[in-house]
């Protein structure tokens, strides 16, 4: 708590003071995104800024099922493309189709899913020919 402000003494050099001291005890230097730059400050005003804030940090998605599972199908693809062995690959794809048939199945929330499984061996065979 802070201590009250003495008469006679102006209330700017009083505030000035007291982050001067706190500056020196080091208090500032435990706050979170010390030293880090501010974000950007160029955007339009967003009355939610602090609700989209908070779902970025818990990892939460704002897209309806269907359409992350089309996102999650495309990094499935990119992935695919960076793989480093064909174990890899064919994991990454089996993996992607197992969420695409549970999908198909019982067709999620949202906008239609538009999604077939993906051709295992025909993209096994694209990924040898790009590394070869």
């Amino acid at each position: 708590m802070t201590e009250r402000k003495p008469p006679g003494v102006s209330f700017e050099s009083f505030v000035d003071k007291q982050i001067r001291e706190a500056a020196e005890r080091g208090e500032f230097s435990r706050l979170p995104g010390f030293g880090k730059p501010l974000p950007d400050d160029s955007a339009p005003y967003d009355e939610l800024w602090w609700i989209k804030g908070k779902m970025h940090r818990e990892g939460a998605s704002v897209l309806p099922p269907s359409l992350a599972l089309r996102k999650e199908a495309e990094d499935a693809e990119a992935a695919v493309a960076a793989a480093v062995s064909e174990s890899q690959v064919r994991r990454l794809l089996g993996e992607i189709n197992t969420k695409i048939a549970e999908a198909l199945l019982r067709p999620p929330a949202g906008p239609p899913l538009n999604l077939r499984p993906f051709d295992v061996e025909a993209m096994v065979e694209t990924w040898r020919k790009k590394r070869a």
